[in-house]
């Protein structure tokens, strides 16, 4: 071990990923001195093992699938689809796992980047052990951000760990396509995953444990999903728990609590995330090693000054746009902090104040159909004792929708607070809607008047004219 080099920095961030990227980004505007850490490959999961690949795997899917409902052009695209050109295309938009652009640009906002393990070593300091063996202490002046994101959770299954499954990880990057895949889990994992590699060859079955995909969302969007994957082949079976999975040779046998066999050649759980927060040090400060960090809206942990905890590991939404939010927030709450400024604006919608976690949570699931929502479900608003009003309309009735795709299908929900006559939650499933939800959380976050929304014209015909559909069911 080489000698042990101590440096102060203003900031010192755990975690490279988009989330850290950005925290450092706001605290280098601000001009803080800022020390990011990274034990993998600067841009983090997104990057590598999550959004970006999982998303250039499905886009020809969706693609192709689109083309397919167009007149004119369906019986050009009714082949299969290139699968060693989409896992190189693949490859291309995760830099073959090479993470020399994403240095080069901490490098440019002016960050030093520490390759290896940091840990925390006591309040605002954090030691890193590099790949060589090499040693660091950072002490931070005001403020260490832990941004070291969440990883795939796997269930205590007999046989398990024989087997090597598939996490999100191997999912998103594998080299080849296996004939047979079980997936097991019904949330956005466990969906694109098995749009994608039933789309690219697969025999894909999915085992969801609850009565259908996409709990989470309303109800409509995970029938629609499981009614587009059983047409596409593959086989969808709810209210089905794994009990244990070997190999056979080369055959992978899962049986279920039904006391079914099933025989694949590779086996995905998708059934949850755990915090990577398991060896960054938090005995040292009196925390729990492996825990989810308790934040409060400006993203300081809880019962301290010092310690921020930005994106999945404070467990408020895991979803890396939603992290990069909260990064945003942090910062400028980590740069006011240290200028000194006596009051931070900490109400609903403030400088320093990541309410939209509560209230304003978008999501896209990129699957065929697409479904996208933003704020609260039904259910959601209802439990939260919300005097509330959901409204639904059939996107087929939509002109533009009929332009889209012949056959379209789809639906769209609105749930309405009656007190104040804005919304709460916005709901689109349907080829093409990921690109409508903005609009919806615009509307969700800015808490607009459902009179003011009328003056809101779509244009003609565009999908987007579901709004007007909406609001005329609404005033009825």
């Amino acid at each position: 071990m080489t000698e042990t080099e101590s440096i102060v920095y203003d900031v010192v961030v755990l975690g490279a990923g988009p989330v850290g990227e950005n925290v450092a980004d706001r605290t280098r505007a601000a001009g803080l001195s800022t020390a990011v850490v990274e034990s993998e490959l600067v841009g983090g999961e997104c990057s590598y093992w999550a959004c970006m690949p999982s998303k250039a795997l499905l886009r020809p899917v969706i693609a192709r699938a689109d083309a397919r409902r167009v007149p004119g052009l369906d019986h050009l695209v009714q082949g299969s689809l290139d699968a060693p050109a989409v896992l190189a295309h693949r490859d291309y938009e995760v830099s073959n796992w090479k993470d020399d652009g994403q240095v080069g640009w901490l490098d440019g906002i002016g960050a030093d980047l520490y390759r290896g393990q940091g840990r925390l070593a006591g309040p605002r300091t954090v030691t890193v052990t590099g790949p060589d063996g090499e040693h660091h202490v950072l002490t931070a002046r005001h403020a260490v951000a832990v941004c070291t994101g969440s990883r795939a959770l796997l269930p205590d299954l007999p046989g398990l760990a024989e087997v090597n499954p598939w996490t999100s990880r191997e999912a998103t990057s594998a080299k080849s396509v296996p004939g047979r895949l079980i997936v097991v889990g019904g949330g956005v994992v466990a969906t694109e995953m098995a749009t994608a590699w039933q789309a690219l060859g697969s025999q894909v079955t999915v085992l969801v444990r609850g009565k259908g995909l996409l709990s989470r969302m309303e109800p409509f969007a995970g029938e629609l999903v499981a009614e587009a994957l059983t047409e596409a082949g593959a086989d969808v079976r709810t209210g089905t728990s794994v009990e244990s999975v070997r190999r056979e040779g080369d055959t992978l046998v899962v049986v279920t609590d039904a006391g079914d066999r099933l025989e694949a050649d590779e086996i995905l759980f998708a059934t949850g995330r755990a915090p990577r927060t398991e060896d960054i040090g938090l005995d040292t400060i009196g925390l729990e090693p492996g825990s989810w960090l308790s934040v409060d809206d400006t993203l300081r942990v809880t019962g301290s000054e010092w310690l921020y905890a930005v994106g999945d590991v404070n467990h408020r939404a895991l979803l890396t746009h939603q992290g990069k939010y909260q990064a945003r927030i942090a910062g400028a709450a980590i740069a006011a902090r240290a200028e000194g400024l006596p009051l931070l604006e900490t109400d609903a919608w403030g400088a320093h104040a990541a309410t939209a976690d509560h209230a304003a949570v978008p999501q896209v699931v990129f699957t065929d159909p697409e479904a996208a929502a933003v704020g609260l479900s039904l259910a959601e608003a209802e439990q939260a004792g919300r005097r509330v009003r959901a409204v639904d309309v059939n996107l087929s009735a939509v002109a533009g929708a009929g332009l889209y795709a012949d056959g379209y299908r789809g639906r769209a929900r609105m749930v309405v607070d009656l007190d104040s006559e804005t919304l709460l939650g916005v709901t689109f499933v349907g080829p093409g809607v990921g690109e409508l939800i903005h609009s919806a959380s615009i509307a969700v976050a800015g808490e607009v008047p459902i009179s003011r929304l009328w003056h809101a014209v779509p244009s003609y015909p565009t999908i987007s004219e579901v709004w007007l559909r909406l609001l005329e069911a609404y005033r009825g």
